[in-house]
């Protein structure tokens, strides 16, 4: 039983913008803090941002400056918006829950956040 499920990817070139959704079922959204995570072919899992109940976020060097994270704890949906995207940013994209509640302390330790979705796959290419 999935208790996330990601959308909004796609193919975009790059400078090109995407906003992904992770809509979560099963569990109260505002009781846990949420992360993106992304993998590459070939590549490590990386976290990417972290947002707390309280909209508190946390981003990836990476990705700072290029990307805003944001939740809507009414619709049970936090969103990823992603500008100026560079090819590097191709991969499948992922959310998931903090097991520990809501903190982002963590957000580095992709094992400690869990009920994962099947992901999304963004491709940036011209």
């Amino acid at each position: 039983q999935l208790q996330f499920v990601e959308s909004g990817g796609g193919l975009v070139q790059p400078g090109g913008s995407l906003r992904l959704s992770c809509a979560a079922s099963g569990f109260t959204l505002s009781n846990y803090a949420i992360g993106w995570f992304r993998q590459a072919p070939g590549k490590e899992r990386e976290g990417v941002s972290c947002i707390m109940s309280s909209s508190s976020s946390y981003y990836a060097d990476s990705v700072k400056g290029r990307f805003t994270i944001s939740r809507d704890n009414a619709k049970n949906t936090v969103y990823l918006q992603m500008s100026s995207l560079k090819p590097e940013d191709t991969a499948v994209y992922y959310c998931a829950k903090y097991r520990g509640g809501n903190s982002c302390a963590r957000m580095k330790e992709g094992n400690v956040f869990g009920s994962w979705g099947q992901g999304t796959q963004v491709t940036v290419s011209s």
